[in-house]
């Protein structure tokens, strides 16, 4: 069954270079993204593809590497790991950067380090556990950036475990948000640690710093970064009406812009966009022409459920292309024939595979000679 929200356009062509006019929704943030968490569809981005330098956002990637080894065994929450004079001066209080205000030389539980990392930012913490877990801290960034392209994110090229400013050191907004969602789906028994508000260790006691946390109701993680290089960062997730939302800014100007547009963003992640289905499963989108077949024409169809999500004031501005050529029998079922564009504003378009519907058998010797001389007569 066709959707009538969509305007279906029958192009015979190879391809289409259509760009998507820009979506009405605007935001201060250089760089941004909405995704809805259940199905990964991008609802909103701004300059999100591009490789940015994510300063402390990184450690969702450390956390990430960390939870890995919980799961497997390799670590255990309980096993402890030591504070080399290399984490405590470059990650310590002398450094001047977030830290855990670790000992020098003490051992620290990895459950104590995973704390120090997402609620506190140490950079301590992160080259404790990188050095533990790797032998050394660059090391243990080669595996972040080996995980990172095994996750499917690939833009990230990880050179720290803290996010201390280095040229090679990037990964877009959409591949920071597609960490999290992964995060939250395939470590459940640990995300919550994102949501904790308060840490103390060594006596100090340090506030979570992300600025969605008791001001947006069901926001329940994720992590802030700023440097110098980067500005001031966030990578946010919610749940509302049993929806979850992950949003990524980054670029802004100070703590405080930070907040306002963070709290702007998250709330029409949940009031202004929606997730739309087009087409589902089966649906048949058109006919294409076929040459030599006993059928002129087969219909096409798609094999998976076609979802989107955008900015509800855009959504009479959606457009679909049916591409194709004029394909030669024999067909078979199931065959990719042709392709669907769908046109979203603010957004790439994005190619859907239609599949032949039935079977097309070639014409006869007799037909196919009756065929070429009626084309020769027209000309």
């Amino acid at each position: 069954m066709f959707r009538p929200a969509l305007a279906l356009l029958f192009l015979s062509a190879a391809s289409i270079n259509a760009t998507a006019q820009d979506s009405g929704f605007k935001t201060e943030a250089p760089h941004a993204v909405i995704m809805d968490a259940t199905t990964g569809e991008i609802l909103f981005e701004k300059n999100a593809r591009k490789p940015m330098a994510p300063a402390s956002m990184t450690k969702i990637m450390t956390a990430h590497m960390v939870f890995d080894a919980l799961k497997s065994g390799t670590v255990t929450p309980n096993t402890e790991f030591r504070v080399s004079e290399e984490a405590w001066r470059r990650g310590g209080v002398k450094s001047g950067s977030s830290t855990m205000f670790l000992k020098l030389k003490s051992s620290v539980r990895v459950e104590d380090l995973l704390k120090g990392i997402i609620i506190q930012s140490g950079n301590d913490a992160c080259i404790a556990i990188a050095e533990g877990m790797a032998g050394s801290e660059t090391a243990f960034a080669d595996q972040m950036t080996a995980k990172a392209s095994e996750m499917g994110l690939t833009s990230a090229t990880f050179r720290n475990a803290t996010g201390w400013p280095h040229p090679e050191h990037r990964i877009s907004a959409v591949d920071l948000a597609e960490l999290s969602k992964q995060t939250i789906e395939q470590h459940p028994e640990y995300y919550p640690l994102y949501a904790e508000r308060s840490f103390t260790w060594n006596g100090i006691s340090q506030d979570n710093r992300n600025p969605l946390l008791g001001r947006f109701t069901g926001a329940d993680g994720i992590k802030t970064g700023s440097t110098e290089s980067s500005g001031y960062g966030l990578v946010g997730s919610a749940v509302r009406g049993g929806e979850r939302r992950i949003i990524v800014v980054n670029g802004l100007s100070s703590k405080s812009e930070r907040s306002d547009v963070s709290l702007r963003l998250m709330g029409a992640a949940f009031d202004q966009f929606k997730v739309y289905d087009l087409y589902a499963k089966g649906d048949v989108i058109g006919e294409v022409d076929v040459y030599m077949g006993k059928a002129e024409r087969v219909e096409v169809k798609v094999d998976e459920d076609v979802v989107a999500g955008l900015y509800r004031g855009d959504r009479s501005n959606i457009r679909s292309k049916m591409t194709f050529k004029t394909v030669a029998a024999p067909i078979k079922a199931g065959d990719h024939i042709a392709d669907m564009v769908v046109s979203i504003p603010g957004r790439e378009d994005r190619s859907i595979p239609l599949h032949a519907v039935t079977d097309v058998k070639t014409k006869s010797a007799l037909g196919r000679a009756w065929t070429v001389l009626i084309k020769k007569i027209r000309g």
